[in-house]
């Protein structure tokens, strides 16, 4: 792709919510996806492609090229302002440590621009279509950040089909369900007051980026654009349109394990990993066994399987709507595509959290209808657990929030033509290398260290065009360093070996080493074996929270603090509460300010 060419490329950045690694045709899934197949068979498909462990971190990167950290979702805002859902009943270990700090405000920050920022300003028309998560504030929206045309689905999920029984709109919920329901939108500078009637967030925000690019087409005046398409599909509440969910009836019902099974097979076929690879052993002690299950409880589990195989299936429908307008228009060929999933699948089980289980499934049982023909419509509230998010994230070990590479690997396609295509490549890439790609593409320089007037810093990751265009044989250095972090959980890697800290329940609370070069699936750990290995990991670990400003919560993970008085009150470090009665309406009186402090230099003693 050469910058100097008259016509400079479109691009469209495609994001699925919590889409587990094989849960695509093209990376060894049952499920239907011909629109994101056709775009691997042509483009690369990515099987060493890296995110962070949950959604918002992850698109804060992809905004900014640099680590979530630093650019204010150093952990998600919901699990920082309270400790619930993210420890061990009786852990003396809590989030609050990390409220109020620098890089852990809960929305992009002042310290970063945004790739939409920097592309309007250098002639590109920027439109955004779904979730945001990324701020709640006008001033924090997508319009504020450089989008020009938005509809931005602000908290981290919602009703699908932006339903609530009457009992939460009068605020009859528990804290759990209050953040995961409320669809609240914002087109543009203002708020959305009322979705259409017949919405379900995949087909809306398919039909407002269409809209858009019509637009587009008719007005840019051949101005450039860049499109983002991040859809909230499918993370739960497990809910997909009935046309969709009946193509998997049956299918899933020999349980997780033959589904599990079936997929490490096909990936084998596919070439994407090695017929010898040992998958990591499904972790899922917090909740019962396939055969120690009742029968209804099995049917139950497998129809939510199919919920979750009918999201995806019109979220394909939807990126092949909008690529096939590409097509109509003759732009295709002059577009980067780019898809990708923002984390290992969710294999949460919210039944089995004890500060949870309780009024959450009270709640449910008495709000919802989760029967077994109901599940995936409107009113039904369902997720699938751990078992069969394992069967999405084999060979890999765990999931969604955890440091491990079933958390953090993630399927990622690219599309364009002169570059690397038809091919499946294992080389190591991150999401904070999509940003200085693009930029490089387009001919622009990143404005570090200085934008409209404030500080800002670098991009942290690698453009990846050199390699597209086949000229280097890898994105970053041999020995490239990579650190993650996520609420008490840690990694750094160095080349093909990985350190890995898991605390209780999940892992051993200490570090462990893995070669990923001979155990993709993390299994044995070589922490004894290569001891002075560990301690140079450990020692660019050490560099890693210093740079990034990494607030540990585990000893364990650096210099550990425990939260000041200040930092103590639970549910205060949210901007708009607006899951309150009345916050819909008088948005401002529900709106605050959370205290900020200064970075901690000294450590307190806890021994």
């Amino acid at each position: 792709m050469a910058p100097s060419s008259a016509k400079r490329p479109n691009f469209l950045i495609i994001v699925a919510d919590d889409l587990g690694f094989s849960d695509c045709g093209c990376f060894g899934s049952e499920i239907r996806t011909p629109n994101i197949d056709k775009l691997g068979d042509y483009g690369l498909r990515y099987t060493g492609f890296h995110a962070a462990a949950a959604c918002s971190p992850t698109r804060a990167m992809i905004m900014t090229g640099t680590d979530h950290h630093i650019a204010g979702l150093g952990n998600l805002i919901e699990w920082t302002t309270q400790t619930g859902q993210n420890f061990v009943k009786g852990s003396k270990f809590t989030t609050a440590p990390q409220r109020g700090q620098p890089g852990y405000e809960g929305y992009l920050n002042e310290r970063v621009v945004t790739l939409p920022e920097i592309l309007r300003d250098n002639g590109y028309h920027t439109m955004m279509s779904g979730k945001w998560h990324l701020g709640l504030k006008p001033e924090r929206s997508p319009h504020a950040r450089g989008f020009e045309r938005s509809l931005a689905l602000l908290p981290a999920c919602s009703n699908h089909y932006g339903w609530q029984p009457e009992e939460e709109k009068q605020g009859k919920y528990p804290s759990f369900l209050e953040k995961s329901v409320i669809a609240l939108h914002m087109e543009d500078d203002h708020y959305v007051k009322e979705l259409p009637k017949d919405w379900y967030s995949s087909n809306g925000y398919g039909d407002r980026m269409l809209e858009y690019m019509k637009e587009w087409e008719e007005h840019h005046d051949e101005k450039p654009f860049f499109a983002y398409l991040p859809f909230s599909a499918p993370h739960w509440p497990l809910q997909a349109p009935k046309e969709y969910m009946d193509h998997y009836r049956g299918l899933y019902d020999d349980g997780p394990e033959s589904l599990r099974q079936k997929r490490l097979a096909n990936l084998v076929k596919l070439g994407m990993i090695e017929p010898h690879t040992k998958a990591h052993p499904v972790v899922a002690d917090e909740v019962e066994g396939w055969d120690a299950m009742s029968e209804e409880e099995r049917r139950l589990s497998c129809r939510a399987m199919e919920a979750y195989a009918g999201m995806v299936e019109c979220l394909d429908h939807n990126i092949g709507r909008v690529v096939n307008y590409l097509e109509e228009i003759d732009e295709l060929n002059n577009t980067f595509i780019m898809f990708m999933s923002d984390n290992g699948a969710e294999g949460a089980a919210y039944e089995a959290y004890p500060m949870i289980k309780g009024p959450l499934m009270e709640h449910l049982g008495k709000y919802y209808d989760n029967s077994y023909e109901n599940i995936g419509a409107y009113n039904s509230f369902v997720w699938y657990g751990p078992r069969w998010a394992q069967a999405a994230t084999a060979p890999s070990r765990l999931y969604k929030a955890y440091t491990t590479e079933g958390g953090v690997r993630v399927p990622c396609i690219t599309r364009y033509p002169g570059l690397r295509n038809s091919q499946i490549c294992d080389t190591f890439s991150t999401v904070m290398d999509i940003c200085p790609t693009i930029l490089e593409m387009a001919g622009i320089k990143h404005p570090a260290p200085a934008y409209q007037g404030r500080d800002i810093v670098s991009m942290r990751g690698a453009s990846m065009l050199s390699w597209l265009s086949g000229k280097d044989e890898r994105v970053h250095a041999k020995d490239f360093v990579n650190g993650w972090e996520l609420c008490g959980r840690g990694a750094i890697r160095k080349a093909n070996w990985k350190a890995v800290f898991i605390p209780k329940p999940k892992g051993p609370e200490k570090w462990q080493l893995y070669d990923l070069s001979k155990d993709a699936g993390e299994i044995d750990d070589l922490a004894d074996v290569e001891p002075k290995k560990l301690e140079e990991l450990l020692e660019h670990w050490e560099q890693y929270v210093v740079e990034c400003g990494v607030v540990p919560l585990q000893p364990d993970l650096g210099t550990y603090m425990v939260a000041t008085e200040e930092q103590m009150p639970e549910n205060v470090w949210m901007e708009y509460e607006y899951w309150k009665p009345g916050a819909l309406e008088e948005r401002e009186k529900f709106m605050r300010e959370p205290r900020k402090f200064r970075p901690r230099a000294n450590p307190v003693n806890t021994s």
